[in-house]
């Protein structure tokens, strides 16, 4: 093959990567979430009220139904399980301008396009991105509006799996909107804003204790 063949058959190979990439962006919505290929995922509810105390709450879904691009959705209550936290628009605010940057960042590496922060509406995630968020809301749903930024930092000090790990221990024994203040919920909110946590070092050995004798309170 003459370098000029290769040269054009190598612009073909990286124009189609290229289209292949975009297509994959194409197919995600909200936040990385992949319809076509899982329909485990979550959902971030944010309300038309611009109100500091109106609700922003997260829920999970093990079903979605896509109707022509658009995602349908039951209507749900506080007190419905798939609803795992409920904050206020003022909290929500306080905490979201990390989230966001931290996901788009890794959904670009990956690949994905990601959306701009939205003020309203329902905006789908993918679901370790839903998990983690969870980690974050949870941490600072009932904590002193001074110290959220230290929870914000030390939930970036963890690795994304630690984040996984805390969400999957907290939601099997406290994972429900109502079940505030106990249990792991608790113990997860003394673990991001009393300890501090270096990016890389991991749950430093005091939050880790407290959280897995947390168990002891998760029926109180």
């Amino acid at each position: 093959m003459s370098e000029r063949s290769r040269g054009k058959s190598g612009a073909s190979r990286s124009k189609a990567a290229g289209e292949s990439t975009k297509g994959a962006a194409s197919k995600a919505m909200g936040l990385g979430f992949l319809p076509e290929e899982a329909r485990h995922g979550f959902v971030l509810h944010l309300p038309s009220s611009p109100s500091p105390d109106s609700e922003v709450s997260i829920s999970e879904h093990r079903e979605f139904e896509v109707d022509e691009g658009r995602l349908r959705l039951p209507v749900l209550t506080k007190g419905d399980p798939a609803v795992r936290v409920v904050l206020r628009r003022g909290q929500w605010e306080a905490l979201a301008g990390a989230f966001w940057a931290e996901a788009t960042q890794r959904l670009k590496r990956s690949g994905l396009e990601a959306i701009r922060q939205p003020k309203r509406g329902d905006v789908p995630l993918h679901p370790l991105l839903g998990k983690e968020l969870c980690v974050l809301a949870w941490a600072i749903e009932d904590a002193d509006p001074q110290i959220i930024p230290e929870a914000i930092r030390n939930w970036e000090g963890l690795a994304p799996e630690e984040r996984w790990w805390l969400y999957t221990m907290t939601a099997a024994a406290t994972g429900q909107a109502h079940q505030r203040g106990i249990g792991w919920r608790k113990a997860l909110r003394f673990a991001l804003t009393e300890n501090p946590i270096t990016k890389g070092d991991g749950l430093p050995p005091r939050a880790r204790k407290q959280l897995l004798q947390s168990n002891q309170l998760s029926l109180l």
